[in-house]
């Protein structure tokens, strides 16, 4: 329940404090008194968008408060609070939103800076604010759709919730195979290009570090009959007659006598005895290499074409020979990706067909509830239609199909005539502002028991009534206090004289300024105001009157 507002530099307001009370609260005040500043200030609090126009000449900033008792609230409403790390102070809620000159918009709640989504989520869980553009909502077959739904109740609602999220997933499984089949052409190509690149490497059969030792080859099969002379001369130097090992051997047996003689050159000897054995060695291995080392044109041919290859796939895969044979596992990796395509689109196909399915049952058992609830929907509307002096009214929520959407398969449109005898049409063909009036208000009363919205707030619902069509207006919303708390801006005093609590709302000029205010009426200065709403001013006759509309008990409907 709201049971403060505070506004500061709004407008024409300069301060203004309400305190507002159970059931019905009622606003009026002449037309310009700055009645709409009032509801604007409550939209604001609630998270509508900012003008920094609404602030006050001269002022640097705006501000409105709002304070809510949750006491009384359901589990939900602490669901959102929490959700938020929203804390309350002994069960009430602080809103505050601040809207700077600059332009700059601040909002609190409980004093904690919080994104404006989440006042407005408050704001929506808080107050259902009804205005003249509410009428105008009324001409869209959509909200009619949202009245049925929600009357029916949470078990609909659910189903419409899983009908929207199998709406998206079925819209998304589609998304991907359109991707996957617009891809089709190009994964066709891909794989047939990876094929053969990979086919080009593996048949290469390439192994770490050949290129190097077939480059070793490649020089050596060219001077094979090169080597073959410097090795032969080589081993001959060492290993022939007089040669290197001779000569050394025959000063290793000099060193040995002299060893025997002089054991200090024992170490020169160890040493030459040493150098005799690398000769043996290197002549070993020079010999070994000369019987090795032969000119095989065939052999070089073939050593040469393959260094040709890696050469090739070097060009076209890789600096180097790692590179090339890393992009050929890099290749089989892709070609085993776009093989898998294939098994995601079956996957897909699969998904999507029980997908469907699951979106075909839904939607079937949305559209059974709404067809087996439209008739006593229509008749409850009706029936308020004919509390609210639209006695020979009838009223219609027709279904037709439509296709599949996020909200099942029905479209649903509201036909009335106000008078029998006369076809059933579309609202904004026949319904005058005051039909549309009463229309909204008898779809709020029908609703009263469902919405989850504790605090109604009326803006005009007036428009286009008078008399005892009024009236029946007023006891309507005196109606709507059981359920809920009711703040109703209105020009007639048939409808102002069944609130509990009664606000006038004036405007006046103090130094050249305009300001606005704000009280509660006396019961004698109650009966002047609705004296004021009946005649313009207050003479005999209508005060008279207005004494007797505050006497008569509300007549509660059928």
């Amino acid at each position: 329940m709201l049971l403060e507002l505070h506004i500061e530099n709004l407008a024409i307001i300069e301060r203004v404090d309400l305190t507002f009370g159970e059931g019905f609260n009622v606003l009026t005040g002449e037309t310009g008194a700055g009645k709409s500043i009032l509801l604007d200030a409550i939209g604001l609090v609630l998270g509508d968008r900012a003008d920094p126009h609404m602030v006050r000449a001269g002022a640097n900033r705006a501000l409105v408060q709002a304070v809510f008792d949750l006491s009384q609230y359901p589990d939900d409403m602490g669901d959102l609070l929490s959700e938020s790390g929203i804390e309350l102070e002994e069960g009430l809620l602080y809103l505050t939103r601040e809207l700077h000159a600059s332009g700059r918009s601040i909002a609190r709640v409980n004093g904690q800076p919080v994104p404006l989504q989440v006042v407005k989520a408050l704001g929506d869980a808080l107050v259902d604010l009804h205005g003249q553009h509410e009428h105008q909502s009324l001409l869209r077959t959509q909200t009619h759709l949202d009245f049925l739904d929600r009357w029916l109740g949470e078990h609909v609602m659910s189903l419409r919730a899983k009908t929207r999220e199998s709406v998206q997933r079925v819209h998304a499984l589609q998304r991907e195979w359109d991707e996957l089949n617009a891809r089709e052409r190009e994964r066709e190509q891909l794989l047939d290009l990876y094929q053969f690149q990979i086919a080009e490497i593996e048949n290469a059969q390439l192994q770490p570090g050949e290129e190097e030792s077939l480059l070793t080859e490649e020089r050596r099969l060219t001077h094979a009959e090169k080597l073959r002379n410097l090795s032969g001369s080589g081993y001959e130097s060492l290993m022939g007659e007089s040669g290197a090992y001779d000569r050394v051997a025959e000063a290793l047996r000099n060193l040995e006598e002299i060893a025997r003689i002089d054991p200090s050159m024992e170490p020169q000897r160890e040493e030459l005895q040493g150098a005799l054995i690398q000769i043996e060695e290197s002549g070993r291995a020079l010999r070994d290499y000369l019987e090795n080392v032969e000119y095989d044109p065939e052999r070089l041919e073939e050593v040469v074409a393959r260094i040709e290859t890696i050469k090739r796939l070097k060009r076209k895969y890789g600096d180097t020979l790692g590179e090339v044979i890393n992009f050929g596992e890099e290749l089989r990796r892709k070609l085993d990706d776009l093989s898998n395509q294939q098994a995601r689109r079956e996957e897909i196909e699969a998904e999507r067909v029980s997908a469907e399915k699951e979106l075909d049952a839904l939607v079937e058992e949305l559209s059974q509830h709404r067809h087996q609830g439209a008739k006593r929907f229509s008749e409850l509307v009706q029936a308020e239609l004919h509390d609210l002096a639209m006695d020979r009214a009838l009223f219609e929520a027709n279904i037709q199909a439509q296709s599949i959407d996020s909200t099942g398969k029905d479209k649903i449109e509201f036909l009335l005539t106000p008078n029998p005898g006369e076809p059933l049409k579309p609202l904004n063909k026949i319904a005058s502002g005051g039909e549309m009036s009463r229309v909204m208000l008898a779809l709020k009363t029908a609703l009263s028991h469902t919405s989850p919205v504790p605090t109604l707030i009326f803006d005009e619902v007036d428009a286009g009534l008078g008399g005892k069509t009024a009236l029946k207006v007023g006891e309507k919303i005196a109606d709507l206090q059981t359920d809920f708390q009711i703040i109703c801006v209105t020009h007639l005093a048939q409808i102002a004289c069944k609130a509990k609590q009664h606000y006038q709302i004036t405007k006046l000029t103090e130094d050249e300024r305009t300001l606005v205010q704000v009280g509660p009426l006396s019961d004698e200065e109650r009966v002047l105001e609705l004296a004021r709403m009946l005649a313009g001013e207050p003479t005999d006759t209508a005060l008279q009157h207005a004494r007797e509309l505050l006497e008569k008990p509300v007549t509660h409907g059928a």
